[in-house]
């Protein structure tokens, strides 16, 4: 960790918050993730021996606890401490911050639509889901041109990176970059559909409630209020 050399709680914050990939371990526990191998997903760019490092690091200073638990097999789940919870208001304000001031378009460096899968993946509305299963294929064009499928069910989710073999129930095809800004809340999905950069195929019953079984980002309806207010200037 940086240290700063001054008695001053905003230095002695950021001698513990300030390092690479920190803030966005914290994000992503927030919005509840616990194991070590989702946060390395949610994180690409990470390397496990530098999510081990912040992890760890985050414990000594008393930010988040490590439990292990027997279910089936050992596995380990790591959880915020009061002192992390705390941390929702940095994250908002950072969050709010960002929207405001340094949210554009994005560059096609920022486009990993396996990332975009694994967001969504998390953030599927499970109640609203047809019961029984459904698979939705995504095609993206742009930065990448690739494939995925989310096999749905209400009481689980899989991401596939080939083809599970299953009847397509919905094929999506999207511009990357599009889809990436409708997840985030910077266009409607009655835009996205009307400009010709989302197209989503199937019966027209799965075609109609597609939008209502994704949360979305948790980022987006402040993306959404910014560009509101921005808007009304």
């Amino acid at each position: 960790m940086s240290k700063y050399g001054q008695y001053c709680p905003v230095a002695q914050a950021l001698e513990i918050l300030g390092d690479r990939w920190t803030l966005l371990i914290i994000r992503d526990m927030l919005t509840g993730t616990t194991h070590f191998n989702d946060m390395e997903r949610g994180l690409p760019g990470i390397s496990r021996a530098l999510l081990t490092k912040r992890l760890r690091q985050l414990q000594q200073v008393g930010l988040i606890e490590k439990h292990s638990r027997a279910s089936g097999r050992q596995t380990t789940e790591y959880h915020l401490t009061p002192a992390g919870q705390d941390l929702e208001g940095v994250i908002g304000a950072l969050l709010w911050w960002g929207a405001t001031w340094a949210f554009g378009d994005p560059s096609a460096d920022k486009l990993d639509p396996l990332l975009l899968m694994w967001w969504m993946r998390n953030r599927v509305n499970a109640d609203q889901l047809p019961q029984g299963r459904t698979v939705v294929e995504f095609r993206f064009h742009g930065a990448k041109n690739e494939t995925y499928w989310l096999v749905l069910k209400p009481e689980d989710v899989t991401l596939c990176l080939t083809d599970p073999g299953y009847e397509i129930d919905l094929l999506v095809t999207a511009d990357l970059a599009t889809f990436f800004k409708l997840w985030l809340g910077r266009i409607s999905y009655t835009d996205a559909l009307r400009d010709d950069d989302v197209d989503v195929e199937g019966s027209p019953r799965l075609v109609r409630a597609f939008p209502r079984w994704f949360a979305w980002s948790p980022a987006a309806p402040v993306v959404q209020r910014v560009r509101a207010g921005a808007a009304a200037q």
